[in-house]
C-alpha cells in the first residue's frame, strides 16, 4: 500500500503570491498613522524606519466627518454610557435604542418606510440579494457589468438565472428584460456612483423600465450617500426618485465617516430580510457608540451643507487645475476623479513616486478591483483639503508626468530600485 503524496500547501499559495507580484497586482499595505487634527494630512514609517509625512488623496471619508469633534464627542459619551460593544446579534440584546433611532434616520432620509442595519454595506449587499434570490421563486436578477465586488458576490451565492447588462446600456437592459417571461419575478441591480469609473446610473431611465417590466429595482449608493441632494440623501433624491427605487443600500463609513452599512425599504421587505438573511441573523450588532456617532454625523449632514459646498468646491479647483497642467483626467459628472495609467507595474511605480518622492498617497488600482488594462489613480478629494493641498498634487503630477529633467528619471529609478 503506497503512501500518497503530500500536497505541499505552502508551495502553493507561495506560488500563488510571487505570481501576483510578477503581474504587478500584489497588494502592498501603508501603515497610516491617521490624526484627526491634522486629515488629511498624516505620518507613516518608510521602509528605512524614518518616519514620513504625506496627505492622503484616496481617503473616502469625503467630508471628514470622521474628524468632526461633534461626531467624535457623541461616540465617546455613548461609549462610556453603553459600553464599546453591543454584546450580541440583533435578536439576542444586540438591539439598543441607539440602533433603533439611527434606523429611522436612515428611513427618513431615503424617504422610506424602514432601514436595516448591517456591519457594512458590503455585508448589506451579498445577504440581501442572496436572501431575495433564494426565497422568492424564479426570480431573475439583472446587473450592471460594472457591479461592485459585493454585489456580484451576492449574486453569485444563489442560483437564480442571472443576466449582465452593459454598463448603463439602456437598450441592452431592456432588450434582456424583453426576453424573459412576463410572469416571472424580476430585479434590476445597479449603483449610482460606479467608484471605478466616476460614471452616475441613468436612475430615471432605469425605473420607467423597470415599471414597464415589473421588476423590482435595487441601487447600491454609497458613494452618493451624503453627498448628493438637498440633505446629502444621495443621488435618489437629487433626481427626485426615492419614492421608485424599492431597495436603497448605503454606508455609514465613507461620507459619514463612521462605520457599518444598511438597507432601507418598505416594512415588508425589510422585514423579510430580517427574518430570513443569515449574514443579519447570526451577527453581532454594531456597537451602539458607533450608531450614535453615524446619527450625529447624518444630522450634522443635513444642517451644515456649507460642508458638502466646499467638498463640491474642491472637485472643481481639483479638475480646474488638472487641466491648466496638462493632466490627463476622465471626466464624468461625479466626484470621483480618474487618472488612467496603463500596466499595473507602472501604475505602482507612479503611486511609489508620489509617496515617497512627493509625500502624496495615491493606492494605485489594478486587478481584480479593476479589468487589467484599466489600471488607473483614483484621486479622492475631501471637504477638508486645502488650495496648498491641490496645487502641490497637480504640480507633482506635472513634474512625473511631462517632466524630462533628470531628476524625474532619478526619482523614478530610485524608487524602482528599492522596490
Amino acid at each position: 500500500m503506497s503512501i500518497q503524496q503530500s500536497f505541499n500547501y505552502s508551495h502553493f499559495l507561495t506560488q500563488k503570491l510571487e505570481q501576483l507580484k510578477t503581474e504587478g497586482n500584489y497588494r502592498y499595505f501603508l501603515e497610516v498613522n491617521k490624526s484627526a487634527r491634522h486629515f488629511p494630512a498624516f505620518y507613516f514609517t518608510d521602509t528605512n524606519g524614518k518616519q514620513q509625512h504625506a496627505v492622503n488623496w484616496c481617503s473616502n471619508d469625503y467630508l471628514g466627518m470622521s474628524t468632526h469633534e461633534e461626531v467624535i464627542s457623541k461616540m465617546g459619551f455613548v461609549a462610556h454610557n453603553s459600553g464599546t460593544g453591543s454584546g450580541g446579534t440583533r435578536n439576542i440584546s444586540g438591539t439598543t435604542n441607539y440602533h433603533k433611532i439611527l434606523e429611522a434616520v436612515l428611513a427618513k432620509w431615503h424617504k422610506k418606510e424602514t432601514a436595516l442595519l448591517f456591519n457594512g454595506a458590503y455585508q448589506a449587499n451579498v445577504t440581501t440579494l442572496q436572501t431575495l434570490g433564494k426565497n422568492i421563486p424564479g426570480l431573475v436578477i439583472l446587473s450592471d457589468e460594472k457591479n461592485h465586488a459585493s454585489i456580484i458576490e451576492g449574486i453569485r451565492g444563489c442560483k437564480n438565472d442571472k443576466k449582465i447588462f452593459r454598463h448603463n446600456d439602456l437598450q441592452h437592459l431592456e432588450e434582456l428584460l424583453a426576453a424573459i417571461e412576463g410572469n416571472k419575478p424580476k430585479l434590476i441591480v445597479f449603483e449610482s456612483v460606479y467608484s471605478m469609473s466616476g460614471t452616475i446610473a441613468p436612475v430615471k431611465e432605469i425605473v420607467a423600465l423597470a415599471k414597464k417590466y415589473n421588476a423590482l429595482t435595487y441601487i447600491d449608493e454609497v458613494h452618493g450617500v451624503g453627498l448628493y441632494g438637498n440633505t446629502g440623501a444621495g443621488i435618489l433624491e437629487q433626481e427626485n426618485l426615492q419614492s421608485d427605487i424599492d431597495i436603497v443600500n448605503g454606508t455609514l463609513s465613507k461620507a459619514i465617516g463612521v462605520f457599518g452599512g444598511y438597507i432601507a425599504a418598505s416594512n415588508t421587505l425589510i422585514d423579510f430580510v430580517r427574518s430570513f438573511g443569515s449574514g443579519f441573523i447570526f451577527t453581532t450588532s454594531l456597537p451602539p457608540a458607533v450608531c450614535a456617532a453615524a446619527t450625529k454625523s447624518i444630522q450634522l449632514i443635513q444642517e451644515e451643507t456649507i460642508i458638502r459646498t466646499s467638498f463640491f468646491n474642491n472637485v472643481l479647483q481639483l479638475r480646474q487645475q488638472f487641466s491648466n497642467n496638462n493632466i490627463p483626467f476622465i471626466p464624468n459628472n461625479s466626484h470621483i476623479t480618474i487618472l488612467p495609467v496603463k500596466g499595473a507595474d507602472e501604475c505602482r511605480k507612479l503611486a511609489n513616486v508620489l509617496l515617497l518622492a512627493h509625500g502624496i498617497y495615491l493606492q494605485p488600482i489594478n486587478f481584480p478591483t479593476v479589468p487589467s488594462g484599466e489600471e488607473c489613480l483614483r484621486i479622492i478629494i475631501t471637504a477638508k483639503h486645502l488650495p496648498k493641498h491641490i496645487n502641490h498634487l497637480a504640480y507633482s503630477l506635472k513634474k512625473i508626468i511631462h517632466g524630462n529633467n533628470p531628476t524625474n528619471r532619478q526619482e523614478l529609478e530610485a524608487v524602482v530600485a528599492a522596490d
